[in-house]
Order: C-alpha cells, then sequence, then structure tokens
C-alpha cells in the first residue's frame, strides 16, 4: 500500500504548505463577518468552529468520497494521483477561494460571485443552471435513500414523503435548529466509518496495485480470472470509459466539485472571523480527500486483491460464480455496485456496528446533501429576487415551487426505467461545469486583485479541457470519437486562455484593479 500512504501523508502535508500558499494570497484579517454584521437567526449565525467544520465537511462530502473513490479506483491507482492533485492544487483552492469571497461579499452566493467577476449574462446563466443543479441533486438523493430503507421496513412511496417532509422543514428552519445539531453527529459517524476502516486496511497490509503499476494492470487482471474469463470486467470498461475524462468526471467529490461552492456560502454566513476560513474550507475539502482515499483503497482490496471473497457472505460469491458462468453474466464491477461494497466491507470487518455506519452512509448522507442543495437552491433564489427570509412566508414563497419542481424530477426518475443513470450523469457532468465557471471567476477576481491567479488559472484549464471532452464523448451527449473530441477540447482551452488574457491585458492597460 505504498501509493496509498504516500498519498496520505501528501494530503496532509497538502494542507500545511500549499494551503498556507493560498492563505497568503488571501490574506484574511480580522474585519467583521456577515454572521454577527447580518445576523438574522436564519441563515446568517454565528456557530462554534468545530460545529461550523463538520457542517461544512459533511455539506460536501454526502456519498461522494465514497461511491466516487469506489468506482474511480475502477481506473487503477490513478485515481490515488487524481485525488491528491486534485484535492490539493484544485479542489480544497475551489472551496476556500470561493468561501472566503462568499465572506467578503456579505455571504454572496455562487450565482451572484460568477455574475460579479464574469458579467451579467453569466450571472443569469449560472444562476438557471445552479439552481438546476441543486434540484437535480434533491431528487437524486431522495429516490436512492428511499430504496435503500423500502428493504428494511415501510413501502417507498412512504419513505419519499417522510424524506421529502424532512427536506422542506429543514430548508426552512434556521440553520443552527436542525443542521447545526445533527450534521455533526453524521459527520463524526462517517469520519469514524474512515479511521476504522483504515486501521483494517493497516492491519492487513494487503498489496495493491501501485502508481508504477498504471503501465502494466495486466497481472492484476489476470489474478481475478474465473474460468479463464475476465471476472473483474475492468478492460471492458476502460474501452467505453476513458480516464481522461471520465475519472475526473467520477470522482468528483474528494478531488474537485462545483457544488461545493454552492455550499461554501451557507458557512460563509456563520463564520465568526476570517482567520478560520482556511480551517473551515479548506481543510474540510482535504479531510474528504483522506476519506475518499481510503475508500479507494478498500475498493482496490475488494476488486483487485480478491477481498470480496472475504467480506461477501459464501452463498453471494457462490450466487455471483454461477450467474458469471453463464454467457451474459455479470462481471465484479457490475454485480458490486457502490453501495453495495459499502455495505459488505462495513458489516464484514466492522460487524453490527459497522453496518450502522454504513447505514448512515448510504442513507442519512445522501439525505442532508439534499437537504442543503435545496436550502442553497432557496437562498440563491432569494438573493436574486431580493427578497428577505426573515419571515416563513418569504420562505415558503420560494419552497413552495422548488419542491414541486423537485418532485417532477423525481417522478420522471421513477417513471423512467433509466432515470437514475440518466439523472447522475447529467448531474455529474453539469457539477463539474459549474466548477469550471467558478474557477473562472475566481482567476478574474484574483487578478483584479493583482494576487497570484496562476492558482486558479491552471485548475480552470485542466477542467475547461475535462467537461469539454465530456461533453463531446459522452453518449448521452454529441458521442464523439474521442480523437475528435481531445483536439477539439485543446481549441476551447486555447480560446479560453486568450480570451482571458486579452481581457487581463485590457484591464491593464486600462489601470483598473479593484
Amino acid at each position: 500500500m505504498i501509493s496509498f500512504l504516500i498519498s496520505i501523508v501528501a494530503l496532509v502535508m497538502g494542507y500545511f504548505i500549499y494551503g498556507a500558499i493560498i492563505e497568503r494570497i488571501v490574506a484574511p484579517d480580522d474585519r467583521e463577518t456577515p454572521a454577527t454584521r447580518l445576523a438574522d437567526g436564519v441563515d446568517y449565525v454565528a456557530m462554534p468552529t468545530w460545529k461550523v467544520f463538520m457542517i461544512q465537511f459533511l455539506n460536501i462530502a454526502g456519498t461522494g468520497p465514497i461511491f466516487g473513490a469506489i468506482m474511480g479506483m475502477w481506473f487503477g491507482p490513478a485515481a490515488f494521483l487524481w485525488i491528491v492533485i486534485g484535492c490539493i492544487f484544485a479542489g480544497a483552492v475551489h472551496d476556500y477561494l470561493s468561501g472566503m469571497l462568499s465572506m467578503r461579499h456579505d455571504g454572496a452566493n455562487l450565482p451572484t460571485l460568477i455574475g460579479d467577476n464574469l458579467g451579467s449574462v453569466a450571472r443569469k446563466v449560472m444562476l438557471a443552471f445552479t439552481v438546476l443543479l441543486m434540484l437535480m441533486v434533491g431528487a437524486v438523493f431522495v429516490y436512492s435513500p428511499a430504496i435503500i430503507l423500502e428493504g428494511i421496513t415501510g413501502s417507498q412511496v412512504m419513505w419519499i414523503v417522510i424524506i421529502f417532509v424532512y427536506y422542506l422543514v429543514a430548508a426552512m428552519m434556521p440553520i443552527d435548529k436542525i443542521i447545526g445539531k445533527i450534521y455533526p453527529v453524521f459527520a463524526v459517524s462517517l469520519l469514524f466509518m474512515a479511521v476504522a476502516l483504515l486501521g483494517v486496511m493497516l492491519v492487513k497490509m494487503p498489496h495493491l496495485p501501485e502508481l508504477w503499476d498504471l503501465g502494466n494492470m495486466t497481472p492484476w487482471y489476470e489474478s481475478q480470472q474465473v474460468g479463464g474469463k475476465d471476472s473483474l470486467g475492468v478492460v471492458a470498461f476502460l474501452q467505453k470509459n476513458p480516464i481522461f475524462p471520465c475519472l475526473f468526471i467520477t470522482i468528483a467529490c474528494g478531488a474537485i466539485s462545483g457544488f461545493h461552492a454552492t455550499q461554501s456560502p451557507m458557512m460563509a454566513r456563520c463564520l465568526k472571523s476570517e482567520r478560520l476560513g482556511r480551517k473551515i474550507f479548506y481543510g474540510s475539502m482535504i479531510t474528504e480527500g483522506l476519506v475518499a482515499l481510503i475508500w479507494a483503497s478498500v475498493s482496490s482490496y475488494f476488486f483487485y486483491y480478491g477481498g470480496w471473497r472475504e467480506v461477501v457472505p459464501a452463498e453471494q460469491v457462490e450466487a455471483f460464480l454461477s450467474q458469471f458462468a453463464a454467457d451474459d453474466g455479470k462481471t465484479l464491477i457490475q454485480y458490486f455496485s457502490a453501495p453495495t461494497v459499502v455495505k459488505m466491507v462495513c458489516t464484514g470487518w466492522l460487524g453490527i456496528f459497522g453496518g450502522i455506519l454504513a447505514m448512515l452512509g448510504v442513507v442519512a448522507a445522501p439525505i442532508t446533501s439534499g437537504d442543503t442543495a435545496l436550502r442553497s437552491a432557496r437562498l440563491i433564489i432569494a438573493e436574486a429576487l431580493h427578497l428577505n427570509q426573515r419571515t416563513v412566508r418569504n420562505r415558503l414563497m420560494i419552497c413552495v415551487p422548488v419542491f414541486a419542481v423537485t418532485f417532477g424530477l423525481l417522478m420522471w426518475q421513477i417513471s423512467n426505467p433509466d432515470g437514475f443513470n440518466v439523472l447522475w450523469q447529467y448531474f455529474g457532468w453539469s457539477n463539474q461545469t459549474l466548477s469550471v465557471f467558478t474557477l473562472w471567476a475566481l482567476t478574474v477576481y484574483l487578478a483584479r486583485q493583482g494576487k497570484a491567479y496562476v492558482v486558479t488559472l491552471i485548475p480552470a484549464l485542466v477542467m475547461t479541457a475535462v467537461c469539454t471532452v465530456f461533453l463531446l464523448v459522452s453518449p448521452q451527449a454529441l458521442a464523439l470519437d474521442r480523437y475528435i473530441a481531445w483536439p477539439a477540447a485543446l481549441v476551447v482551452v486555447i480560446i479560453a486562455l486568450s480570451w482571458f488574457f486579452a481581457w487581463h491585458r485590457r484591464q491593464k492597460g486600462l489601470g483598473i484593479k479593484e
């Protein structure tokens, strides 16, 4: 597990070294924060630092660093590399700067921040785009927990109604009443689960694929052959899903996610001091990266090392082998979904308590992501309409139509046989596209301030390329050949870079600095 252990050390060092560099660029000071200056008892509420950290961590995490990391490991140990580099140099910078920029603009939401730096057209586009993304998050994260809970007790409809009612209450109530009380508990559970799994991995110390195996993964594929057939299924998977850009879309939370920039403003309204920004925003993202690394290593153990034979009950092992013998049998990565891996590993390694933690991971985490997404939608719309949110009536005016549209998306998702997968793919691309706009807005802001904009420019260019290629090659979009998509993406990146430098030269020539 050399690559895995080095990756953990690199992430921690990234917080202390690169995080300090980014903090110096931002230069936090002792100015009064929106939490105290604009306190309203609903959304602007100063809270203890530890609680803000836990809420921010759970807001941005959900199941992202778990499911995404498990599926991301199907691309091999390159997943470790993307998590470390993406988290330190892109994701944590993206989260920290968007949170700090919001704090310095009265807790402004993302569309406003983008509009202030990229123009009124971008503001309007991103307003609609961001709200739609929040509604998709709400719809996606109602359905999956309801399916799981249905298998325990009650009906799917019952659980959908219960989750929706909770969403409505959590989205409307003051942030310290529900979110501020239950989120820290769920966050501790997710962290404890990750630490416990790390302990088991360190005791087992299995031989996992390393970064230097990237050029020759054949021995690992062959080690999982059953009856002369490739039971792993990674080779066929990679033929349909090239590492670039699919790895960068699959592992979003844990590396970089545009969704995070919609959540940071909520905590920007709860911090007592700017100097806490690095701990909350940069630190939460690094913590999420650590969780993603742990689950990526667990996934590597499960699929490549053959750990599935250990943690999966004997009867289910036989069921897999029996169906795999058929001509149309499913491979390991098709048969054992990410939620299944979580459940099997947690219960197999951590017993009954592990099963409870697994349930929190696959049920509570998406629910908490969904409720904060819809809360963000309320705040974004309220800001656009200049509608004060102190009164329950004003909150209801926004929440009712927001929940109605979300319910419509949910019904379409349920009625369409492939609805969840389609909605998830659009969510994945939209999520990373949002990070592109956020990074470009941050780059413009830093350039206007005469600061080191290169720290966001490089990630902006990378993610521009990722989203462009995915849009061009995805079967849900243009479905072009990758050898057409890659040059086209390069052209888009060159145009974006040229456009930025042309703008920057004009700004310098006019002597404009904000």
